[in-house]
């Protein structure tokens, strides 16, 4: 016959052998997200996607990222604490391609599943990679970019990074296509503005008064868009202007007519691609190594169709 006592240092026992909480329903697969940041619209959408993922999916999902995307210390300190927790498998979206592999070596050799999602690594760690073709999307940003100033003249950059896979595919893609297709465009200058709208709104204006002539900019992310409407709009310029991503401003210029058109991800789709593959990786069941999530080019006159309002985001 079991006293209460008797009991009562059975389950301590078993709670010190790590044994306590089978005695309860099963824990739930961990998956975290270490997004490249949390402040801008996109990274809420690429949430709401994971979100969703996991209630569908039964796993437990969290989602952070550094302040600033150009807080790389940040997000790998978030990364290291996110594998201590010893997760069935992580997303996690690189800062800066190179600095994150000694920890994702780390992830695979305790055979923590690696996802990457929206932008990957310099590494064939990650088991899968979630995102837009980020090359062909800057192409098309950069053929309408084109038609819009006439196929010549003079235009100019604000990118976000030099160090991620977005910055660096969306720089190369734009700037690539311009080269190889339209030869009396030229390029005046590419400047990095950290996806900051405020430092790059002063960047922007910075390009202009150096460049009276200039017929566009290219904003390559949401935060780098809003800085060269805003720095457009600041000095009087009217020029084409394309942006990369959604969210609330960017529409509203759309409408108001201070940029012309935008790229648009599916960060939604993102999100939920990235825990969906994760999920599979952890069971071991096979996963796509590179999940293309898709984009659109949007301007006024499509903004309101259902297809493209679907993947905008506030």
């Amino acid at each position: 016959m079991f006293t209460r006592r008797t009991v009562l240092g059975v389950l301590s026992a078993a709670t010190f052998l790590g044994y306590g909480t089978m005695a309860m329903a099963q824990d739930k697969m961990y998956i975290p997200l270490v997004s490249k940041g949390f402040q801008h619209q996109f990274w809420q959408a690429v949430k709401t996607g994971a979100d969703k993922a996991a209630a569908d999916l039964g796993v437990e999902v969290t989602f952070e990222g550094p302040d600033s995307e150009s807080q790389v210390d940040r997000q790998i300190d978030m990364l290291a604490a996110a594998l201590a927790k010893k997760p069935a498998a992580i997303g996690f979206a690189a800062l800066d391609s190179q600095a994150a592999i000694p920890l994702l070596q780390q992830a695979k050799d305790a055979n923590i599943a690696v996802v990457a999602f929206d932008s990957g690594v310099d590494s064939d760690i990650p088991v899968a990679t979630a995102s837009t073709n980020n090359l062909a999307a800057a192409a098309l940003a950069a053929d309408k970019m084109a038609e819009l100033i006439g196929g010549e003249g003079r235009v100019a950059l604000v990118v976000h990074d030099q160090t991620s896979r977005t910055g660096i595919d969306r720089r190369d893609g734009f700037v690539n296509r311009i080269k190889e297709a339209y030869p009396k465009i030229e390029i005046v200058a590419i400047e990095y503005g950290e996806g900051d709208h405020l430092k790059s709104t002063e960047i922007t204006k910075a390009i202009l008064q150096a460049n009276p002539d200039l017929k566009g900019m290219f904003g390559a992310n949401e935060g780098s868009a809003i800085g060269v409407v805003n720095g457009a709009r600041e000095l009087g310029r009217k020029l084409v202007i394309i942006g990369y991503d959604s969210g609330a401003q960017q529409k509203k210029a759309i409408n108001d007519g201070e940029m012309a058109g935008a790229i648009t991800q599916n960060p939604v789709g993102i999100g939920y691609k990235t825990v969906e593959a994760a999920v599979k990786a952890a069971k071991g069941e096979p996963v796509e190594k590179n999940i293309d999530t898709g984009f659109y080019y949007y301007d006024k006159s499509n903004i309101d169709n259902p297809e493209i309002a679907a993947v905008l985001y506030d």
